[in-house]
């Protein structure tokens, strides 16, 4: 078992969908734990939730039932239950009346009877779970909030996916929580902290290259999104590498890439719900997984048995398709 670590990224999230999806057909691919930022975390407690209730094909309906329901609806709501709102998508999607100031702010109950829907939450919560770990940013400080499988609601999903231009800060605890993508997209040092495995996959879907300069103020709004995305991943990727040249022994991290396996992903809009866009994502992961099983250094232990050449520890620290 080793743990996976989902990024969040408004509907750039379905190319997770595809990539467990793949790895849950695999009954040597299992997870220890799970951390996940905004609609990474949704995808988390869906993985969570099926593999704790009925197993792997349970966790592969829960994830194609929630996908296909928000792309069926299509709606502002959906927009919000996975984090996708931002002054670009505003401008893009639903004119630029919106970016005056918050937008009228919806009843949440129904994001989270969506979520409650989905989710088995008494089963992300028991014995039979793999380890959940939720980020939500705190406003008042800014810092990362880790939720574990005991604290996982609705509201914390709803938390760790809340929009701040959108509605008030959710309030669990007498504490006011933002989107978890500002301070951990997704938690990286925890979960190797956590975790004993040697492995840690790292699902990537915010684009972090984009060779087109832009110019238009949405366009400028959203890559400063992505870039904004990327520094938190890559202060932990950092930090993991630092303990790594520090003599100790965090787990060997493996990387699936959106933006490798779809051209111009930065250009694409993540609040884009077309049917066509989320079909491309899903199976675009799921083809990404299966190369990775195929493909990943010998000794993975995510990776199918097979004989395959002792790969070096530089071959074996990151895995990047192209």
């Amino acid at each position: 078992k080793s743990p996976a670590a989902l990024q969040g990224g408004g509907t750039f999230s379905a190319f997770t969908w595809g990539v467990l999806d793949r790895l849950l057909q695999e009954p040597g691919c299992d997870f220890d734990t799970i951390s996940g930022a905004s609609a990474g975390a949704i995808n988390a407690a869906l993985l969570a939730s099926g593999l704790a209730n009925h197993g792997r094909e349970d966790a592969r309906n829960r994830l194609a039932q929630f996908w296909t329901r928000l792309t069926g609806q299509a709606s502002f709501r959906s927009l919000m239950v996975i984090g996708g709102y931002s002054p670009a998508s505003s401008a893009v999607s639903f004119g630029s009346g919106l970016r005056g100031g918050r937008a009228d702010p919806f009843d949440l109950d129904p994001l989270r009877e969506m979520l409650a829907d989905t989710i088995d939450f008494d089963a992300v919560r028991s014995a039979n779970a793999p380890r959940l770990l939720v980020a939500a940013t705190r406003v008042r400080d800014g810092l990362p909030q880790i939720f574990r499988n005991a604290a996982i609601t609705p509201d914390v999903l709803l938390a760790s996916t809340c929009p701040a231009q959108l509605h008030g800060a959710v309030d669990i605890d007498d504490e006011a929580y933002w989107d978890g993508g500002y301070a951990a997209n997704p938690p990286l040092v925890q979960i190797a902290h956590e975790s004993s495995a040697a492995d840690l996959l790292v699902v990537q879907v915010t684009p972090a290259q984009d060779g087109y300069v832009p110019v238009t103020s949405a366009a400028i709004d959203s890559r400063r999104d992505q870039i904004s995305a990327h520094a938190v991943l890559h202060a932990e990727l950092a930090a993991l590498e630092w303990a790594r040249s520090d003599g100790l022994h965090p787990p060997r991290v493996h990387r699936l890439a959106a933006e490798d396996e779809i051209e111009a992903l930065a250009q694409r809009n993540a609040t884009e719900f077309g049917s066509d866009f989320i079909a491309l994502l899903h199976q675009r992961g799921r083809d990404a997984a299966d190369r990775w099983l195929r493909d990943a250094p010998f000794g993975t232990t995510l990776a199918i048995p097979g004989e395959q050449p002792v790969a070096s520890q530089d071959e074996v620290r990151d895995v990047a398709l192209t």
